[in-house]
């Protein structure tokens, strides 16, 4: 007992004495508010958010990369100073010092065209050059404007691609997004009950303690008169130890269950948390059909299997392409000027055509483009193979969430009967005991079995709210609310 005394006073000043030298916000939550702010301010619910920004800028960059782009573009300046050499009338050469300064600026709209691949491009610049030295002159030279097109002349489109593909990616980081706040609402169950159950085991502790001391002391009262014997008395004795050591570790784990709580929750060490345990729970039964249903058009898994097919597609189409003839055409249409005089380089501008066709034929490659075929093929096959498998597991594993949700109630309600039951049992042999009536095994049997099923109901109240939320996350749809999980997704990305 005097070692047991002096842990309780050791662990009482370094747990609880930091914490008297600053004042306590002692805030008591229910199972729906800390729900709540987990969703509102934890961490991982930021970083959550911060996630489909990420994904929103890259859905939005593709849209703005399908619309014109126009662009100022600038040199200034482009200095020269060399000696190089050149070739006169006669054939000889001589070296001359190049000495010159270059100054470009230009205007460019350019819109790439989805349906063809290619881009239409519209572009206007100037030039000044500048000549230094004995045979100092400035000149300019002008496109007022240049139409053009460039067209890979192959059977790949990358923007065709883009478009099945990108609206699919947004539409799965929105679902990911509300699957990504189920899984704060999971952990948020685990980190609740967590604490919920120090916060019952220390209560119970200390019953315990206080019980087990009050018999010990009437233990030794009837030793002294001899109505019971020794061994007795050392049980009455080894529980009282046994109460002391659970309390401290009750002690212990509470501060541990705070601290993990009040940590995922954003907040600070100056904040005491005391959980209000609700024994409350909707009468809810889900039809398992429905909860399929609603799963195959919400879950973000769902829209994940059919972006890979169409990625692998992807792929084989454009390893087909590159193992074959490849070609690109340029062609554009303008005027020209150039001058001596900034007045007279836009006066009576002239034609400019170009036209390029560039071809790129494979004649002996050693089998490395049909190589890289096949294994995009092949890819392709190992992905489909793995979402029809895929599929079929998320079907089971609906069905297995739903069927043991809906059990979970039921054990609900034999774990609150038990608890009755437990606690009205060491209620009676404990007056039997005081009468003398029981001895002391059956009394510690009697407590141990009520210690057993209060843990047992804790446990049944958290297996029920964590099956309730990996049914919401499977489905992203609220079965008590009758309705899908949605969010303002335009407030997310303000």
């Amino acid at each position: 007992m005097k070692y047991n005394k002096i842990y309780l006073i050791v662990l009482f000043s370094i747990v609880f004495l930091p914490l008297t030298a600053q004042e306590k916000v002692i805030e008591e939550l229910t199972f729906n508010e800390v729900m709540q702010l987990a969703r509102e301010q934890s961490p991982d619910a930021i970083m959550a958010k911060h996630q489909f920004r990420a994904n929103y800028w890259e859905f939005r960059t593709y849209k703005a990369d399908l619309r014109p782009n126009l662009s100022l573009g600038t040199t200034f300046p482009d200095f020269s100073r060399a000696i190089k050499k050149y070739q006169k009338e006669d054939g000889t050469y001589s070296y001359v010092e190049d000495n010159l300064n270059s100054s470009t600026l230009n205007l460019n709209l350019r819109q790439n065209v989805g349906f063809t691949g290619g881009q239409i491009f519209a572009t206007s610049n100037l030039t000044r050059l500048d000549v230094f030295g004995t045979d100092q002159s400035t000149s300019y030279l002008s496109t007022p404007v240049s139409i053009g097109y460039r067209q890979p002349v192959m059977f790949y489109n990358e923007y065709k691609w883009q478009k099945r593909i990108e609206p699919l990616k947004y539409e799965e980081a929105k679902k990911k997004y509300i699957s990504s706040l189920e899984d704060v609402s999971l952990k948020a169950v685990s980190y609740f009950f967590d604490l919920a159950l120090a916060q019952q085991n220390l209560q119970v502790a200390r019953i315990n303690y206080s019980n087990a001391d009050t018999l010990y002391q009437i233990a030794t009262g009837r030793y002294n008169i001899g109505t019971i014997a020794e061994n007795e008395l050392m049980q009455m004795e080894l529980s009282v130890l046994n109460a002391g050591s659970s309390l401290n570790s009750a002690l212990v784990d509470l501060e541990i269950g705070k601290f993990r709580l009040r940590s995922f929750l954003g907040f600070n060490e100056k904040v005491d948390l005391i959980l209000i345990i609700s024994k409350e729970i909707p009468e809810l039964t889900v039809d398992v059909d429905q909860a399929l249903e609603i799963a195959r058009t919400n879950n973000p898994d769902i829209i994940a299997f059919e972006r890979q097919l169409i990625e692998a597609q992807r792929d084989v189409a454009k390893a087909k392409s590159d193992k074959g003839l490849q070609a690109d055409l340029y062609a554009s249409i303008g005027y020209t000027q150039q001058s001596e005089e900034f007045s007279d380089v836009y006066i009576n501008p002239q034609d400019q055509q170009r036209l390029t066709l560039g071809l790129n034929i494979p004649i002996l490659d050693w089998g490395l483009g049909r190589g890289r075929y096949k294994m995009a093929q092949s890819s392709q096959e190992v992905i489909r193979t793995t979402v029809e498998q895929s599929r079929n597991d998320f079907v089971q594993s609906v069905y297995l969430n739903v069927m043991q949700f809906n059990l979970q109630d039921d054990q609900l309600l034999i774990a609150a009967k038990s608890d009755t039951i437990a606690q009205k049992r060491y209620d009676m042999t404990k007056q039997r005991f005081l009468i003398g009536k029981v001895d002391v095994l059956d009394l510690n049997v009697s407590l141990s079995e009520k210690d057993v099923a209060k843990t047992n109901y804790i446990s049944a109240l958290r297996k029920y709210w964590s099956n309730f939320y990996n049914l919401r996350k499977i489905t992203l749809y609220d079965f008590i609310k009758d309705q899908s999980l949605d969010t303002d997704f335009d407030e997310l990305i303000d």
